[in-house]
């Protein structure tokens, strides 16, 4: 037993990874990115707050220590009981820590006095005009000022109300943050819920037509793009019923049309070799003749039905047309072949320049169907006039081609270029039906039309517009 090779690595991790990523629904992945979108906005405004509020109070914290500080420097001054001078906000002070430091690193002061440090002495000796300092071990802030001669008013105030504010503020920030995060996951997540039926509409939708061949519409609700895409859909469910109607037509109307033939055929072969055999009946040699010569006719016709199938088939198939093609050579070529093989008529020829956009083949295979057509139906040394001529201020040029012959019925003409549509009169000739069918789809598949109508000789009167310019209008 062979034994499968393993996928190369690189091919194994990527299906690995599309695997986790097909396991991710489209909705959470909306509903993450709404979360992931409003977490980075709250963190950012979050941030921003705290700073500039943590900012704002220390700043606030700074310039009142600062401001009382030099109230204090500059205000009056009260004896001690040792008789020295000092503030008088060394008993007005509320929530401060004040002292005077000397030069000489000396302090006088209440009971509770701030830290001090060698900035406060460099302020007391005018080495600095002043110092403002955070203390880590009292968890204060420390500012000193220069009063009087060789002195410095040393003042302080602890910094935990400002923390407690700013741990405060830390929470509220934290909570509302988390309440936006979690609202905004459910509002991505209501969102991506309404938003996304129509595309699960559509899934399911897509999951019918793969499971049943149901190619019914769904319902389309609302002008958004969601709903223009599901129109869309709609379009191409309808262009698909309709390429498989088209389809089960043909099959059914090629069906019929070579059932005819083919029993036709095989009866003649049946009676050839029943009449070969040693106790049968011999055949005359006439009757043999016309048998094998009907089988000849049969075996033509089914390769002329079978070629028209084909032909039929490569015109249902979407090709984009971009090739200029000059409509007179198409023209004169087809005339070409078919006077070759249509030597009983003649051919009276009008054609007026003109160009356009498209499949010089297929346009060939129609005129040579409409000249064919003509032919059929010409009586021995009729004429079949042609004639291309723009048609003016349309943009369209009409291709005529008109026989001798006994014309259409007015009943028939809205069916000639149907499928394998003949009529009564076109029973007892030989044809499939088909080629009139190619000229109307070569026709539609360059934008152009076909009509069928009396000639002014009192025969038919087959007509194929097509779009495109002369010469002369293409060089202006």
């Amino acid at each position: 037993m062979t034994v499968p090779a393993p996928p190369p690595p690189d091919l194994a991790e990527s299906e690995v990874k599309n695997g986790r990523l097909q396991r991710v629904s489209l909705r959470n992945r909306v509903t993450w990115l709404a979360a992931v979108c409003v977490a980075g906005a709250v963190a950012l405004v979050s941030i921003a707050a705290f700073v500039t509020v943590h900012d704002s109070l220390y700043q606030q914290v700074d310039d009142d220590l600062s401001t009382r500080a030099v109230e204090a420097a500059t205000g009056p001054l009260v004896r001690t009981p040792d008789l020295q001078q000092v503030p008088v906000a060394f008993y007005a002070a509320a929530n401060f820590k004040i002292s005077v430091v000397y030069a000489d690193g000396t302090e006088i002061g209440p009971v509770d006095k701030p830290p001090t440090s060698l900035l406060e002495v460099a302020v007391a000796r005018h080495q600095s005009a002043k110092s403002l300092r955070t203390d880590q071990r009292t968890n204060s802030r420390v500012v000193a000022v220069p009063t009087g001669d060789n002195a410095a008013l040393v003042m302080s105030t602890s910094l935990q109300p400002t923390q407690r504010t700013l741990a405060q503020l830390s929470v509220v920030l934290v909570v509302m943050g988390g309440a936006g995060i979690l609202l905004a996951a459910a509002a991505g997540t209501a969102v991506a819920r309404a938003g996304l039926r129509p595309v699960q509409r559509l899934t399911a939708a897509t999951e019918r037509v793969a499971l049943t061949g149901d190619l019914r519409p769904i319902p389309v609700s609302g002008d958004d793009e969601l709903a223009r895409l599901t129109a869309s859909f709609n379009g191409m469910l309808t262009a698909l019923a309709e390429s498989q109607e088209r389809q089960r037509r043909l099959v059914a109307d090629a069906g019929h049309e070579l059932r005819t033939p083919l029993t036709s055929l095989r009866t003649n072969l049946e009676l050839l070799m029943a009449s070969a055999q040693p106790d049968a009946p011999k055949l005359s040699e006439q009757d043999r003749q016309e048998m094998f010569a009907d089988v000849q006719a049969q075996i033509t016709e089914l390769s002329a039905l079978v070629g028209d199938l084909v032909e039929l088939a490569r015109e249902d198939t979407p090709q984009t047309v971009h090739e200029p093609v000059e409509l007179t050579d198409v023209v004169e070529r087809a005339l070409s072949r078919v006077r070759r093989r249509a030597q009983r008529v003649e051919f009276e020829v009008d054609l007026r320049p003109w160009e356009m956009m498209g499949d010089a083949t297929a346009l060939e295979r129609a005129v040579l169907n409409l000249l064919d057509n003509a032919a059929k139906w010409s009586p021995d040394g009729g004429t079949v006039r042609v004639g291309l001529r723009p048609e003016e201020g349309t943009g369209f040029a009409a291709l005529e081609v008109a026989d001798g012959g006994p014309g259409i019925a007015e009943a028939d003409r809205p069916y000639v270029f149907e499928r394998f549509y003949r009529s009564s009169d076109a029973r007892t000739l030989p044809g499939s039906g088909l080629g009139l069918s190619i000229v109307k789809q070569v026709a539609e598949r360059h934008g152009g039309t076909v009509w069928a109508g009396e000639a002014p000789e009192g025969g038919a009167l087959l007509r194929m517009s097509l779009p495109g310019n002369t010469p002369e209008t293409k060089q202006q």
